[in-house]
């Protein structure tokens, strides 16, 4: 089993969604292992799975 950890996810940060582009920006409310709280500016809230969804930070990524 892989243990999910990415230390750029964190609160504040502005991501979109890859599959989701109508969502909008979204700001990232909190991350709790695995789930990471949205807020989209055209969706609302959403709570995704990030070990199944790669969100896209909208600045440089700071991963690569």
């Amino acid at each position: 089993m892989t243990t999910f950890w990415d230390p750029f996810l964190e609160p504040g940060v502005l991501v979109r969604h890859p599959a989701e582009p109508d969502w909008g920006l979204g700001q990232v409310q909190s991350v709790v292992g695995r789930k990471v709280t949205v807020n989209f500016e055209n969706a609302g809230k959403r709570t995704i799975d990030a070990g199944v969804v790669t969100l896209v930070f909208v600045a440089d990524d700071p991963r690569k």
